[in-house]
C-alpha cells in the first residue's frame, strides 16, 4: 500500500475496487500540487467546510479532513473510496460530508477546490452551479494533469465562471485559478436533454456517457437484445441513460428491471428515461460498484456494454469485474449478453468464466456475445 506525503501529513491511500498487485496510485501529481498550494496559502488555518469537487479516491478529502469538507461528486466509487481511505487513516468519516452530483449544494462554501472531470458538459454544469452559489470574489482552484487542460477548458471557465489564469506546470500537473464574476451573461445550458431513438425517449444528464446521441455500440446492441420471459429479473449493468433496460421493459412489461451504474447522473438519467416512456413495471435504480452486494443466483438476464476505462485510466479491469460478478449473480441457466469492440477479446474472458460463449451478431467494429451460466 502506497502513501501520499504532503504538507498536511502522510496518508495511506488505496484505489477502489481493490485489485491484487495494483500498479496505479490513488492520487496523482495534480492532487499533490493542489494540496501543496492550499498549504502555502492557508497553512494550518484551513477554511472550514470547503467544497471539494471530483475527488477520485479521496486524496483531497482525507488530507483536508480537519476542515470538515463537503465532497460533491458523480461517482459511487469515489464515495466508497472516500470513507475507505478515511478509515485507513483513523479519520472519523463524520468529518467529511458527501453530496452526489444529482443534488445541488445548499451552502455558500468558504473555498472551492476542484479536480477537473473528464466530461466537459459536467464541468460546464458544475461551473454554472458554482457561479450562483459562491460569494462574490471567490476564487475557485482547480487541478489536473497538464495534458488534460486545453485552451477550450480555460475558455469554458471564462465563459461560465469568471476571469481565469493558470499556474506553471509541476510534475506535468497544472493549477487553474478562476474568480467568480456574477455579472457574466447567462449561458444556455441544455442538460438534462431528451433524445429520441426509434420511438424510445432517453434522458441524458450532463455526466452521462455519449450524452449528445446514443453511441453506436448501444445502437447495434439494441438490435440484438435477448428475448426475456415476462416475469424475468433483468439487470442493465452500467446502465448509462437506461437505453437497454428501457427497450427490454417496453417489450416485456411484466419483467423486473434493475438499473445499475457507478455514476449518480447515469442512474438518475435511467430513472427519468423510465418515466419518460410511461413504463409501469417493477424497477430499481441503484448507484453501486458493479454488482457488489447483489445476492448470488438472483438474476435471469444481465445486459451490459462494459466500459474500457476508469476515469482517465484506460484498462479492462472494470469490464472483467463486471463479467465475474455477473457470473455470481446469475441463476443457473441465466444469460449474460454484452456488446464490445471486436479487438477487446471478451469472448475469451467469457469462455474462461462461463465455459461457453456464443457470438450473437457482429459487424466490422462490434460484437454481441452471449454466455449461459451452467
Amino acid at each position: 500500500m502506497e502513501s501520499l506525503t504532503c504538507p498536511f501529513g502522510t496518508f495511506k491511500l488505496q484505489r477502489l475496487p481493490l485489485r491484487k498487485n495494483e500498479t496505479l496510485r490513488a492520487w496523482d501529481a495534480a492532487d499533490e500540487y493542489l494540496l501543496t498550494y492550499i498549504h502555502e496559502q492557508f497553512g494550518q488555518a484551513l477554511p472550514q467546510k470547503p467544497l471539494i469537487i471530483n475527488d477520485s479516491f479521496g486524496a483531497l478529502g482525507v488530507a483536508l479532513a480537519a476542515s470538515q469538507p463537503v465532497q460533491w461528486n458523480n461517482s459511487w466509487i469515489s464515495y466508497i473510496s472516500q470513507y475507505h481511505n478515511a478509515e485507513l487513516n483513523g479519520i472519523d468519516s463524520k468529518q467529511i460530508d458527501w453530496l452526489p452530483s444529482t443534488n445541488r449544494p445548499d451552502i455558500a462554501p468558504s473555498a472551492v477546490f476542484m479536480k477537473l472531470p473528464h466530461n466537459t458538459c459536467l464541468l460546464e454544469e458544475q461551473l454554472l452551479v458554482l457561479r450562483e452559489l459562491v460569494p462574490e470574489g471567490t476564487t475557485l482552484i482547480a487541478a489536473d494533469m497538464a495534458k488534460h487542460i486545453h485552451t477550450s477548458t480555460l475558455e469554458l471557465f471564462e465563459q461560465c465562471f469568471g476571469p481565469t489564469k493558470t499556474s506553471l506546470a509541476k510534475k506535468k500537473a497544472r493549477l487553474i485559478f478562476s474568480t467568480v464574476d456574477k455579472a457574466l451573461p447567462a449561458v444556455n445550458f441544455n442538460y438534462p436533454r431528451t433524445i429520441d431513438h426509434n420511438g424510445m425517449k432517453l434522458v441524458n444528464h450532463a455526466g452521462v456517457f455519449s450524452r449528445q446521441k446514443l453511441d453506436i455500440g448501444t445502437r447495434f446492441f439494441l438490435e440484438h437484445l435477448p428475448e426475456a420471459l415476462q416475469d424475468a429479473h433483468i439487470i442493465d449493468l452500467g446502465c448509462g441513460n437506461g437505453a437497454l433496460g428501457v427497450h427490454i421493459a417496453m417489450k416485456n412489461p411484466q419483467a423486473q428491471l434493475t438499473f445499475v451504474d457507478e455514476s449518480y447522473m447515469s442512474v438518475q438519467s435511467a430513472q427519468e428515461s423510465w418515466t419518460a416512456n410511461n413504463l409501469q413495471g417493477e424497477a430499481e435504480f441503484r448507484a453501486n460498484d458493479c454488482l457488489t452486494d447483489f445476492p448470488k443466483d438472483s438474476a435471469d438476464i444481465i445486459v451490459c456494454n462494459p466500459p474500457f476505462h476508469q476515469g482517465n485510466t484506460v484498462g479492462d479491469h472494470i469490464a472483467w469485474r463486471m463479467l465475474q460478478q455477473s457470473h455470481e449473480v446469475l441463476r443457473k441457466g441465466g444469460e449474460l449478453r454484452i456488446v464490445g469492440n471486436r479487438h477487446l477479446g471478451y469472448h475469451a474472458k467469457l469462455k474462461r468464466l462461463f465455459g461457453n460463449c456464443q457470438t450473437v451478431a457482429s459487424n466490422n467494429k462490434f460484437v454481441v456475445l452471449s454466455a449461459i451460466k451452467k
